[in-house]
């Protein structure tokens, strides 16, 4: 039964990385009273270019083998494990490399089409090459399932940024360059901390192996489309409105799009405990397990979108005391881009499946598929109804990677969702 479900360690382990994220998200959140009282709209916009950048090189940085290890953490009878991570290591130092001679020869390009300085694009290299050593450390954690000490790490990590966002942008008011100096110190202090605990712990090797390297490539590089596509669903928005509007615009964009993104934040975190858990029950193959977790995830999927329609509803009225002046027009994009990330939290509970079939390869391809769409309407919409355009393209987007997800899940994985047949007496 869900009660039995509810009572069991996943109710635990979730609660704490949901309150670790909550933590970790609630700082720089309340640092948005203060940078958009100390930054403009247009520097605000070059902040968010920055993350958009660093998501667009992340999958290219370190080819996503991280996630390779997550798996092969519960196969450690007949795998060495060191000896794999040390050679997901080989394979950022080369996909690095790489990433970079094509980041200074189009350099102009991408300066001209994001309104980012390309003086500064070696940073997003950077920062992108230290968060897969912060990667590595914290998904060995979680398939421990040791939520405390991803949580302090996560939140220190966060601390140690705002910290130094503040004394760069506010005491020492160096304007949107702080707020990116802040973010590089902070990843380079915690990259070399994950790297030190890692040795220390025992967990790396660095010894060459053709086979593991193969295997990681194998499982990160068909996720290349997958997460770029994922990334290009949630950031083309501000991409688009950037080339088509301003910058200034974006900025004020990225103020509406954290707002909402409390509904991904819980959702994901949720997620970090529940897929381990998942993963376990579905090694049982019990039928009647599986019926109770199609139940639990229905519930899940009519508690998110309740929660997310309260969110839009009550979430602008505090934007005229939350944020500068220069950025009240937020609150207008609010309602539907707190609808889509309500459809994000639902395509976690059904994208999980697929990673447990180990068939990433078509859903990199349906996410990709979703994100080329989503350019398309951002386009279109911006061009009819200007920024909110751009909201309504994303909602629109959200739902679509929902549904195209679960359907591919369904056919890669068996799983009772005929909702007519679920509340039989089980089998």
């Amino acid at each position: 039964m869900i009660s039995t479900l509810l009572r069991s360690n996943l109710l635990k382990s979730a609660g704490i990385y949901t309150f670790s994220r909550l933590i970790n998200s609630a700082v720089p959140f309340l640092m948005i009273p203060v940078l958009t009282r100390y930054l403009t709209p247009s520097d605000y916009g070059i902040v968010a270019m920055f993350s958009i950048l660093i998501g667009i090189a992340t999958p290219f940085v370190g080819l996503n083998v991280h996630a390779a290890i997550s798996v092969k953490y519960f196969d450690r009878n007949r795998t060495d494990l060191p000896k794999y991570i040390g050679n997901c290591f080989y394979l950022l130092f080369i996909s690095t490399a790489i990433f970079s001679a094509a980041a200074w020869l189009f350099s102009g390009t991408i300066s001209s089409f994001t309104a980012f300085p390309g003086d500064w694009l070696w940073a997003v290299v950077l920062v992108s090459f230290g968060q897969f050593f912060i990667l590595v450390l914290m998904t060995l954690w979680q398939a421990e399932d040791r939520p405390v000490r991803y949580g302090i790490y996560q939140n220190l990590q966060t601390l140690t940024n705002i910290v130094l966002s503040v004394l760069l942008v506010v005491a020492l008011a160096k304007g949107w360059q702080g707020r990116i100096e802040a973010q590089i110190i902070t990843i380079v202090l915690f990259a070399i901390t994950g790297c030190i605990l890692l040795y220390r712990n025992g967990w790396l090797k660095l010894s060459y192996d053709r086979s593991y390297m193969n295997h990681a490539l194998k499982f990160g590089i068909p996720l290349i489309p997958h997460v770029l596509g994922a990334m290009l669903i949630t950031q083309t928005d501000r991409i688009l409105i950037a080339n088509m509007v301003s910058i200034a615009d974006a900025g004020i964009y990225t103020i509406g799009f954290q707002l909402a993104n409390v509904i991904e934040l819980l959702a994901s975190s949720f997620n970090q405990a529940y897929a381990p858990w998942l993963y376990r029950h579905l090694s049982d193959d019990d039928f009647s397990m599986k019926k109770r977790i199609v139940k639990l995830t229905y519930l899940y999927f009519v508690l998110i979108l309740v929660f997310a329609v309260f969110f839009a509803v009550a979430a602008p009225w505090f934007l005229s005391f939350f944020v500068g002046r220069a950025f009240l027009e937020a609150g207008r994009y609010i309602v539907w881009l707190a609808v889509g990330f309500s459809f994000c939290g639902m395509y976690y509970m059904v994208a999980n499946y697929i990673f447990f079939s180990g068939r990433t390869a078509p859903l990199a391809w349906v996410t990709f598929f979703t994100a080329a769409i989503n350019i398309l309407f951002t386009y279109l919409l911006i061009k009819k109804n200007g920024p909110i355009g751009a909201a309504q393209a994303s909602a629109l987007a959200f739902f679509i990677s929902f549904l195209m997800t679960w359907l591919l899940s369904a056919a890669v994985y068996k799983m009772p969702w005929d909702i007519r047949r679920l509340f039989r007496n089980e089998a």
